[in-house]
């Protein structure tokens, strides 16, 4: 793997030779090219002036902030440059917080943090003091010419770096509004927190799976070797709100008991997803005809 970043962890006055590596990786998405209908060419884009209505060279382009409508202030490469912050090779944990202290939303790509050098006792031992205390070390790291906000923590035997976003990326949830547990009744969320036990397991992360991606890699297969595709159309759901009885619902999926809840899930989104290959040849007809009379 490709190294990140190369540079020395410091906590207190202990420095870990380090450098970082990719902790996760992109797997290779289904991507599609635009093309004219008619010949399948690929389609191309221009950077056309809005006031010349001509194509722009590269050369020509500069980057401009707009602190008005249509107005505009010109920033140079060199001015964009002096903002950013000075090279460093440190990556100083200034705070320890407790893991569990922090909101989940602030955190973002994982990176594994490698130690360098044959002595890598430090390694081990910061480590296993944040394991032991149950924190995570808090600092900052210039990465790709951006500072950025980072944790440190155990994961196994490794120290995981996490990029976090700052606090005014987060949205303030003070101006959202959500429900109350005032209306919950304790019969209520008892059997909810019997029917969570239940259906508890350790995480086993390789079950879950993109199924988007496999079902689009099916049609186009399906297309490369002629076959028809038969598109089923969506339910439309009925008006107006549904009574829900919480307790008759709950009752029922503690009733099944963990495999039937489960399976009878699977079964049932499987069974959604069957095409039907008669009712959408008369749903698509009927809008075929709907759409002419119009």
């Amino acid at each position: 793997m490709a190294t990140i970043w190369k540079g020395t962890i410091s906590f207190g006055l202990v420095n870990i030779p380090a450098h970082l590596e990719s902790a996760v990786r992109a797997e290779a998405s289904i991507s599609f090219r635009q093309l004219h209908r008619d010949d399948l060419s690929p389609i191309r884009y221009k950077r056309i002036c809005e006031a010349e209505q001509e194509e722009v060279a590269w050369g020509e382009i500069v980057k401009g902030y707009e602190y008005a409508p249509d107005k505009f202030v010109v920033l140079e490469k060199e001015e964009i440059e002096a903002a950013r912050p000075p090279k460093s090779k440190l990556l100083e944990i200034m705070d320890f917080a407790a893991e569990g202290d922090i909101d989940s939303r602030f955190f973002d790509t994982p990176y594994f943090i490698l130690p360098d050098g044959h002595d890598s006792k430090a390694y081990a031992l910061l480590r296993e003091a944040m394991r032991e205390t149950g924190m995570v070390g808090i600092g900052t790291i210039t990465l790709r010419e951006r500072q950025r906000l980072v944790s440190v923590r155990p994961v196994g035997d490794a120290l995981v770096l996490e990029l976090m976003r700052f606090a005014s990326e987060l949205v303030d949830q003070n101006g959202l509004t959500f429900p109350s547990a005032e209306h919950v009744r304790p019969q209520e969320l008892a059997m909810a927190v019997q029917l969570v036990q239940n259906l508890a397991e350790p995480f086993a992360p390789e079950k879950y799976t993109d199924t988007y991606r496999d079902r689009l890699q099916s049609i186009i297969d399906k297309k490369l070797k002629g076959k028809k595709i038969e598109i089923e159309d969506e339910e439309e759901e009925a008006e107006g709100t549904k009574v829900v009885d919480l307790m008759a619902r709950l009752q029922e999926s503690l009733a099944m008991g963990k495999r039937g809840a489960r399976g009878e899930g699977r079964g049932a989104s499987a069974a959604k997803r069957e095409p039907s290959a008669k009712r959408t040849t008369t749903k698509r007809a009927t809008k075929k005809r709907a759409r002419k009379s119009a």
